[in-house]
C-alpha cells in the first residue's frame, strides 16, 4: 500500500510538473521520492526505466513552446483579423513561438503605409508583435507574379522563397500547428 502511494504521489509530480514546468523545489521532491522508493522497496530494472522514462518525459513536456504557423494570403480583412488572433495567442500563451507566413494578397499588410479596416497603421502592429517574438515571412514568388521589389515592405519581415513550402516546413518537419485566419 505505501509503495502505491508512494507510485501515486510520483505520478501526481510528473503531471504537475508537465502543466507548470519544473521548479527547484520539484527537483528536490523527485530525489527526496526516487531515494525513498530505492530505500524502502526494492525495484527491479522495468520500474527503475519506467519510473526514469516517465520524469523524462515530464522534464520534456513541461519544456515543449507551442509552436504555430499562421497562414496569411487573403489581403487586408484577413490580416486585421489574423493580427488580433496573433496578439490574443500572445497574451494567452506568451511563450509560444509564432511565424507568420504571408503568400499572394496576404503580403499587402506588410507593405509600407498599409493601414487596417478602422485605420492603424500595420507597421506599429507588426513591429509590436515582432518585439514579442513573432516572425513574419513574405514569400518571394509572391513578389515575382506581382512585380512587388523587397523595398516596398515595412522593416522587419523577412523573405522565404515559397510561402506555401515554409509553411508545409514548419508543418511537417518542425511540427508547428497551423491557423489560418
Amino acid at each position: 500500500r505505501l509503495y502505491s502511494a508512494s507510485i501515486a504521489l510520483m505520478i501526481e509530480l510528473i503531471i504537475i510538473k508537465s502543466h507548470h514546468g519544473f521548479t527547484r523545489k520539484d527537483e528536490v521532491n523527485e530525489v527526496a521520492i526516487m531515494r525513498f522508493l530505492g530505500k524502502h522497496f526494492i525495484m527491479n530494472k522495468t520500474v527503475k526505466i519506467f519510473a526514469t522514462l516517465a520524469l523524462s518525459l515530464a522534464a520534456v513536456a513541461a519544456l515543449a513552446q507551442d509552436k504555430v504557423v499562421y497562414h496569411m494570403d487573403s489581403g487586408i480583412a484577413q490580416a486585421t483579423k489574423g493580427i488580433r488572433n496573433v496578439r490574443n495567442h500572445l497574451d494567452v500563451d506568451p511563450k509560444a513561438k509564432i511565424v507568420v507566413v504571408a503568400h499572394a494578397e496576404g503580403v499587402d499588410f506588410l507593405m509600407e503605409g498599409a493601414k487596417t479596416s478602422n485605420n492603424q497603421d500595420f507597421a506599429a502592429l507588426v513591429s509590436d508583435l515582432s518585439a514579442r517574438g513573432v516572425v513574419f515571412e513574405i514569400c518571394e514568388i509572391t513578389l515575382r507574379n506581382r512585380n512587388l521589389k523587397k523595398e516596398q515592405f515595412i522593416l522587419g519581415p523577412s523573405f522565404t522563397p515559397s510561402g506555401v513550402v515554409r509553411i508545409a516546413n514548419l508543418q511537417a518537419r518542425e511540427q508547428f500547428a497551423y491557423i489560418k485566419p
